[in-house]
């Protein structure tokens, strides 16, 4: 499969390229080995051996099922509660703010689903929804307006905007202090020099690294293949796996072969946006797989015309791999939660909450 990506043509690289869009309550430190959140173990039943990345490590008949659901449920709770404590202590609560530009259906629904958790947990919240057509000053002097706000502690511009805006320029404008999706330069340059800390990881990764934590994956020393390289997800896990002492290959549009490398790692990770890319053929027996691909694939049987779907096709993945996650409710869950962790940390910061 020399080439296999070039063959994809113009429309599977948009495809490959399209950026898709949160541990816990006290401030993050990132060691040079993230320690979890809290101690290591099986969210979903008693009786739980670690897994074991690697050819030889499979030991069971059946792989592990990686739900991001439980973790999401306790990161939930634990920021629930320093809200509540922070409220009764100083009177102040957690503010998000979120820039929508346009009119995505699933840039809406996915929008709305943060809004809820936010409410759910005790943040603040204010949205601000600009027609398509929106200029870029305009979107400017809203990103402005909040970066100035003292109760705003989190400011989200939903990705991706139209064409007629300069994206990069727009994260570029969003105070690092309230950059809870972790996109800002200034956070992701720091999170890739060793010895430095971001103020905000990006919340895909940062929950991916979580996932694997909890279910106790094996990550130092292993070899670990990215599939994908957007801020959003892709390269920030590469940067975070490496943390943690992983041998990381990060696969993209121009990579040769990308079968044979992926069948060399203990960990596979897609960000990719192509549904169903890897297969069985692609995966080491015994691997260990997060899938943060989430598309929509029209289905006229579906009340909704569309289904979701992976980039990993599951079905024929859970049988060679030791551990993989669902899609839905695997990493999705936890993307969400380490949002509403991300602005509580950054109120804690600007209030000087311990």
């Amino acid at each position: 499969m020399v080439g296999f990506w070039h063959r994809l043509g113009n429309k599977g690289k948009a495809l490959y390229s399209a950026t898709l869009s949160p541990p816990c309550s006290s401030p993050l430190t990132l060691p040079h080995i993230w320690v979890p959140t809290q101690t290591p173990q099986r969210p979903l039943s008693s009786g739980f051996h670690p897994v074991k990345t690697g050819a030889t490590g499979k030991t069971q008949s059946a792989a592990e099922i990686m739900s991001g659901k439980p973790i999401a449920k306790d990161i939930n709770l634990r920021v629930a509660a320093e809200i509540s404590r922070m409220k009764a202590a100083i009177g102040r609560l957690p503010g998000l703010a979120v820039v929508l530009v346009g009119y995505r259906e699933d840039s809406h629904a996915y929008v709305h689903i943060n809004l809820k958790a936010c409410n759910e947990v005790g943040i603040k919240t204010s949205i601000v929804q600009l027609p398509q057509d929106c200029t870029q000053d305009r979107l400017i002097d809203v990103v402005s307006s909040f970066n100035s706000n003292p109760s705003v502690h989190g400011i989200i511009v939903q990705l991706p905007l139209p064409q007629h805006l300069e994206e990069e320029t727009i994260i570029n404008f969003v105070s690092p202090e309230k950059d809870v999706d972790g996109f800002h330069p200034l956070n992701i340059g720091n999170l890739a020099l060793r010895g430095r800390e971001p103020l905000f990881i990006p919340c895909a990764p940062k929950a991916c690294i979580e996932l694997l934590l909890r279910y106790r994956v094996e990550i130092i020393g292993k070899n670990a293949v990215v599939i994908g390289r957007s801020k959003i997800a892709g390269l920030s896990t590469s940067l975070l796996l490496q943390r943690h002492h992983a041998t990381v290959s990060t696969l993209h549009s121009f990579t040769n072969n990308p079968e044979q490398i992926t069948r060399r790692a203990d960990i596979v990770v897609s960000d990719v946006g192509i549904p169903n890319i890897v297969g069985c053929d692609w995966l080491m027996p015994g691997a260990v797989v997060v899938d943060m691909g989430t598309n929509s694939v029209k289905d006229p049987n579906s009340p909704r015309g569309f289904r979701t779907t992976d980039d990993v096709c599951y079905e024929e993945a859970i049988k060679v791999v030791s551990a993989i996650t669902p899609v839905p409710g695997g990493v999705g869950p936890a993307v969400i939660s380490m949002l509403l962790s991300n602005t509580l940390d950054s109120a804690k910061r600007a209030y000087g909450f311990t």
